[in-house]
């Protein structure tokens, strides 16, 4: 039987068999886990046409090694890794890591085969070589998490016990509410469940259904209760029964974990098998199905939402690997530089041995090794891996960078682009939203053995000589680029469709008669996924004000008052600006939402000001930079701009904001000069009090100029 999974990198010998003698000596047996280093389907590609989606960096490290610290830290002491695209890469880099060392904790054997095609492959496999003894964990080579799944291990077992080997399979869920940024809309299921047992009654993907059908055979299964939940994140974690190898030997349809939960469920009285579910409402836990989620999921990482994996603490144990943790969510590694006039706002992790330019603007951004970046550079979302070459004046946005590609001088990457391995772009060139450019010509895919998963060492000798046939585009990819745009229509139907769900995922190509509401972006600058949603900017707000009217009213001290907002901001994941135009704001609302809309320019001055010089403190810890200022000069125009009546009390307000050192002199001048874009800002800058104020500060700063000569 061994025969059917193909040419092996390991032999049979060595691992221990399966189906010991009894009960006590199997609770004794250490916990074992099967990770699928393969999702077995093009959603990366071309990216994954050079490198696995188990090796892709994510933060500092690569997706697998996520995974496997999980593991480890689950408890897992021998782990199956099954690889089939790349295989020899993975079998690298893990004989090269930290897993494969003997001080590892969680004993690491790695199985490769061209053979598999499926996560049924892989278990048949496992059942073949009788390679289980006991509950085992089942996870892909992508699945990124620091859930404590102890828990749902004993409720396991206890099944198990209790009910005679039933319980085949525990499936684990994060509550999540729909829409949340860490739920991937492909994934997003509904669940019934009986609420005593959590056995698992009706399990169903919801991507593309307006309606929902349940069987009524759930209705009448004997439970007291049951519950129908939406709100549940699925982390593709599951603790299996060795059965679950057995089952998938039997049933050559079962192809996916979802083949394998239907024909349980559909089956359950014939088998008498049973699935059952666990909820958790602490910990992370999401797989990285595509660049969305990518997104999404580095973005978390940097914001230290699954600690202890957090990007200073080098878990993957690589020497020269280390790098500093400063506010604001700021992390350099080693030999980082720095050009002058250069920010790092906030969310950004550098790595080792990178230089930056004079003048460049970073915020939610994370930066490989060894990367070069010129002046005048604007990253915000970019996620740029290793040995990159960024030259000046060039702005990326919510984009990927592979290894060794090249950005020339001028060019713009417009949101959801994607430069794989190697690609040269420039100079001068803006590439249009959703762009996918490749060194491999998307024509090879029809020269290609239809099978779509040969072995990587196959696959590089052909794709050399088809290259040579094919001449870049300098309209596509600039005079001196290198590379082929991917697009819809080198492809047939069913492979357009597939493009379109690939990388970027669902929201890459809506559907243009969407009724959703939500499927388009507000402006401009806001971002599909990573932005907070409008709902948790509302609630931050409401937030923000609540904290504020109990600091009142319990006299709560502003060092408390800027630990409550700042608990608020990454709960909420609302970014610095946001934050400072939503506090600038909800101060300014304050008097009109205690006392109504009604107040004269006199009566609201009289309750702001004594506002303003108790909460300076809390203003002051977030205003600090230039950009700063400017944002809180911007909530404070845009608040005016809408009481036109009160322009009579906005110098008053400005001033005392710079008396109580809020705001300085140079930033209100050049909110002043440069702040006006509408015809109404124009007018207000044209009110006679805000320009006695200007001029009166002008006269202050030429006086302590020449106090100064």
């Amino acid at each position: 039987m061994a025969s059917k999974a193909g040419k092996q990198s390991r032999s049979s010998s060595g691992f221990p068999g399966r189906k010991g003698g009894g009960e006590q000596e199997e609770e004794e047996q250490p916990l074992q886990a099967v990770l699928v280093a393969d999702s077995f389907n093009r959603r990366f590609f071309p990216v994954t046409k050079d490198q696995p989606r188990a090796l892709l960096p994510l933060g500092n490290a690569a997706m697998i090694d996520y995974t496997l610290e999980f593991l480890t830290s689950t408890g897992v002491q021998e782990t199956f890794v099954f690889c089939c695209w790349m295989a020899s890469k993975i079998k690298d880099h893990l004989l090269k890591s930290k897993w494969c060392r003997p001080s590892s904790p969680n004993t690491v054997h790695i199985i490769t085969s061209e053979l598999y095609r499926s996560l049924g492959d892989v278990l048949r496999d496992v059942d073949a070589k009788s390679l289980v003894r006991s509950d085992f964990v089942l996870v892909y080579g992508d699945v990124v998490s620091n859930m404590d799944i102890s828990q749902a291990l004993q409720e396991h077992r206890h099944r198990r016990k209790m009910e005679k080997n039933i319980s085949v399979m525990t499936m684990v869920f994060k509550e999540s509410s729909p829409g949340h940024r860490s739920r991937c809309e492909e994934d997003d299921v509904v669940v019934a469940m009986d609420s005593k047992s959590q056995q698992i009654l009706h399990y169903q993907k919801t991507q593309g259904l307006k309606k929902l059908h349940f069987p009524m055979n759930i209705f009448h299964s004997g439970s007291d209760e049951f519950e129908v939940r939406h709100d549940l994140l699925d982390s593709h974690i599951s603790i299996c029964s060795p059965q679950v190898a057995e089952l998938f030997t039997d049933n050559f349809d079962y192809q996916t974990r979802d083949d394998f939960v239907r024909g349980i469920l559909v089956n359950e009285e014939i088998l008498g098998n049973q699935i059952h579910m666990h909820v958790t409402k602490d910990g992370y836990g999401v797989r990285v199905s595509n660049l969305l989620m990518y997104d999404s999921v580095s973005s978390d990482f940097v914001r230290r939402w699954f600690y202890p994996l957090t990007p200073e603490s080098n878990f993957t144990d690589h020497e020269g690997r280390s790098c500093t943790y400063s506010r604001h969510n700021v992390y350099r590694g080693s030999g980082v530089s720095l050009g002058h006039g250069s920010q790092m706002v906030e969310n950004v992790l550098i790595g080792c041995d990178t230089s930056i330019g004079a003048n460049c603007c970073i915020s939610n951004s994370i930066i490989g090794d060894n990367c070069t970046i010129g002046d005048n550079v604007t990253l915000d979302h970019a996620y740029i891996w290793n040995d990159v070459h960024i030259a000046s004046d060039v702005v990326i946005r919510q984009s990927v960078v592979c290894d060794k590609a090249e950005l020339k001088g001028g060019v713009t990457l417009n949101k959801q682009c994607v430069l794989a391995y190697n690609v040269v772009i420039g100079p001068n060139v803006s590439v249009p939203e959703g762009t996918v450019v490749s060194m491999h010509h998307p024509d090879e895919e029809e020269e290609e053995d239809a099978d779509e998963f040969l072995s990587d060492d196959a696959e590089v000798g052909q794709s050399k000589d088809k290259t040579k046939q094919k001449v870049f585009n300098p309209a596509e990819v600039g005079a001196e680029g290198k590379g082929y745009i991917w697009k819809a229509s080198c492809l047939d139907d069913a492979e357009e469709e597939e493009l379109s769900q690939c990388l970027w995922g669902l929201v890459l190509n809506p559907d243009p008669e969407s009724d959703s509401e939500d499927s388009e972006p507000d402006g401009p600058d806001d971002l599909m996924i990573p932005s907070p949603e409008m709902d948790d900017v509302k609630v931050f707000q409401m937030e923000v004000i609540g904290t504020l009217q109990r600091g009142l009213e319990e006299n709560i001290g502003c060092d408390n008052l800027v630990l409550e907002i700042n608990s608020l901001k990454y709960a909420y994941n609302i970014s610095l600006k946001e934050v400072m135009q939503i506090l600038t704001s909800v101060v300014l609302e304050y008097p009109f939402q205690q006392q109504g809309p009604n107040l004269t320019p006199s009566q609201y001055v009289a309750l702001l000001l004594p506002l303003l010089k108790k909460w300076a403190p809390v203003f002051k810890n977030y205003v600090k930079r230039a950009q700063d200022h400017l944002d809180c000069l911007a909530a404070f125009e845009e608040h005016f701009l809408e009481q036109e009546s009160h322009w009579a009390a906005m110098v008053k307000v400005l001033m005392n904001m710079y008396e109580l050192e809020i705001l300085e002199e140079e930033m209100i001048l050049r909110w002043f000069s440069q702040g006006a874009t509408t015809d109404k800002s124009r007018r207000l800058r044209k009110n006679q009090g805000l320009q006695k104020f200007i001029q009166w500060l002008e006269e202050a700063e030429e006086s302590s100029d020449e106090d100064g000569e």
